[in-house]
């Protein structure tokens, strides 16, 4: 089910959604992304203008085939999970501070700058389109098949060193350790020599790939121009060749190998039934628990998507320390599971309890409010789960509820 589906507007306005709004952001939103304006507003307001003059001119039977065809294409799009990070995080973006731009612009290092050319193509290129890949929505007309994942065997120290490397990319960041397992082993791992082409603009692609060592860097060539542009490096832990998987376009970009470099490879169908069923999963499992947070009561079903889309999970064991009294803090803590204590440090060193913690629960605000040092230290008193936001989400997510935040710090008070 959409996260549309759980909003509490009449069916009309949600018709109104899918076949008006929807397919006009979408479209705006990736051509953005793939001329990045320096001033995207004016660029946004020049689209629009043009969309409504080209709007009133006589459209031809072709032009109404490919008009209608976008639109059932949109129509699928709904079906998806909302794993479009990329495309879908910026049309919900709304006016913030200069830091909502930077953290904007820093989630998006996350991710290669390899971007669609355009969800709009041209009626040859429709032809030899196949059909997105992130549209994919299973049921009785489209069952989905058994799969089994590749095996590339690894020695321990290897798969070790793999997971390290996919665990600090936000692409993976729902995966458990038993998807992890699969994901590390159906990884293939290649070398590539300097100044050899990974992938090349235009072509279509099945892989995407993580860097283990070494750097690359990001190639494209916009139309009118001769020579290619360099858009980024791409450094270890980084992950490019996704947007291929996820809409099956074109490789928007070229990437070649600045010095000698170890690749991570993924095919496509491990990708499709792993990291993306893990993402929806995951969503659909945080979504349900931050329901239950009272503090989250005021917000919509889709501002509460994209929080549990940033969480990150956290295990902690029975008396472990969690933040320390005094220490800088730059992360929120929502309690999925367990018990955690808060502690105070009075005068003559003694601790003392000054409040408990359970399913639900959250702490670690004011540091991130204030910019003070912790005011209290937090501890695990049972096997504890914690779904942590860290300060860049935490400022760009939870800003409307500051208010309720500031007056919630008095817990702390005395």
């Amino acid at each position: 089910m959409s996260s549309l589906d759980s909003l509490r507007i009449p069916e009309a306005k949600k018709d109104y959604i899918i076949q008006k709004l929807n397919p006009l952001l979408e479209d705006m939103v990736t051509e953005c992304l793939t001329q990045m304006p320096n001033d995207p507003v004016e660029f946004m307001i020049k689209y629009l203008r043009e969309k409504k003059s080209g709007g009133s001119e006589d459209t031809s039977p072709g032009d109404s085939l490919q008009a209608e065809n976008s639109q059932l294409k949109n129509e699928i799009n709904r079906l998806r999970d909302m794993l479009k990070h990329s495309v879908g995080g910026a049309a919900g973006t709304t006016d913030g501070d200069n830091d909502s731009v930077l953290d904007s612009e820093d989630d998006e290092d996350d991710y290669v700058d390899e971007l669609p050319a355009s969800f709009v193509q041209s009626s040859a290129q429709r032809g030899k389109a196949r059909a997105s890949v992130s549209a994919e929505a299973y049921g009785a007309w489209n069952v989905k098949k058994e799969f089994t994942p590749p095996v590339y065997p690894k020695e321990d120290e290897q798969k070790a060193r793999i997971k390290d490397v996919l665990s600090k990319s936000f692409l993976f960041a729902a995966l458990d350790n038993n998807d992890f397992a699969i994901v590390v082993d159906a990884m293939k791992e290649e070398t590539v020599s300097a100044k050899e082409r990974v992938i090349n603009q235009g072509d279509d692609g099945d892989f995407l790939f993580v860097v283990e060592s070494g750097e690359l860097e990001v190639y494209k060539k916009f139309p009118g121009d001769e020579e290619e542009k360099m858009l980024k490096v791409c450094e270890v832990g980084d992950v490019f060749g996704e947007l291929a998987l996820l809409y099956n376009v074109p490789r928007a970009a070229s990437v070649e190998a600045k010095t000698d470099c170890t690749l991570l490879r993924l095919d496509r169908e491990t990708f499709n039934h792993i990291v993306k069923d893990a993402a929806a999963h995951k969503r659909e499992r945080y979504e349900s628990f931050l329901k239950s947070v009272p503090l989250l009561n005021s917000m919509d079903a889709y501002e509460r998507s994209q929080i549990a889309d940033a969480l990150k999970p956290v295990s902690v064991a029975a008396g472990e320390m969690i933040v320390k009294q005094g220490e800088p803090g730059d992360t929120f803590y929502v309690i999925e599971d367990g018990d955690c204590e808060a502690l105070k440090e009075r005068d003559g060193g003694q601790q003392e309890v000054v409040m408990s913690y359970g399913a639900g629960d959250y702490f670690g605000e004011l540091a991130l409010l204030r910019g003070e040092p912790r005011a209290a230290s937090i501890k695990a008193k049972t096997d504890t789960k914690l779904l942590a936001l860290d300060r860049r989400s935490f400022k760009r997510l939870l800003g409307p509820l500051q208010e309720l935040l500031v007056k919630a710090c008095d817990r702390y008070a005395n």
